[in-house]
């Protein structure tokens, strides 16, 4: 359920880029955004990084496509989105004992530092990957197509992209100690 709320500004964008054009469609998927976080904080509930993230790079992307009248501007959110994670990711493997995949998930799965090393390198190199076939989908066809490509496109190889690193590991995991077993 989690994973649909927070894909409802790209459904909503998508949806509204059907019914209207790119730029009533930048609006709504700004406002969903603002609304998403607005009923986390009324509720008091955490706002997570990513979602601070994606609405400050929506309201300032959007804000120029929609004030400057030039979709180019939203076109290069899920690039720079992308390119954010990515350079996290590569600080935190540089920087930190234990980098944020292994920070995120480590607690639910035991594996060796190798392996959440390649994992962490996997998903930057992953990331800008994907910022840059946004850019190349979003200068080398039409808009439509690249609002098509923005929704399943990219979800779609990033779910791919999630099921192979989950084999990967899953193959390279230790057991853990179940409650039962302590």
């Amino acid at each position: 359920m989690k994973f649909l709320v927070d894909l409802l500004p790209i459904i909503l964008f998508f949806i509204a880029y059907q019914l209207y054009d790119i730029y009533v469609a930048t609006a709504v998927a700004i406002a969903a955004a603002a609304a998403q976080v607005g009923w986390l904080l009324v509720r008091r509930q955490p706002v997570e990084k990513m979602q601070w993230v994606t609405l400050g790079m929506l309201v300032l992307f959007g804000g120029l496509t929609l004030g400057l009248h030039d979709p180019v501007f939203i076109k290069w959110k899920p690039t720079l989105v992308n390119w954010i994670l990515a350079a996290a990711l590569l600080v935190s493997g540089w920087l930190l004992e234990r980098n944020l995949l292994q920070r995120m998930m480590g607690h639910a799965i035991a594996a060796p530092a190798v392996v959440w090393r390649r994992l962490n390198l996997a998903w930057a190199l992953f990331f800008i990957a994907s910022g840059l076939l946004n850019l190349y989908v979003a200068y080398r066809f039409s808009e439509a197509t690249w609002v098509n490509f923005k929704l399943f496109g990219l979800l779609g190889l990033t779910l791919i992209f999630t099921l192979a690193q989950g084999v990967y590991l899953m193959r390279h995991a230790t057991p853990t100690a179940t409650p039962e077993e302590d």
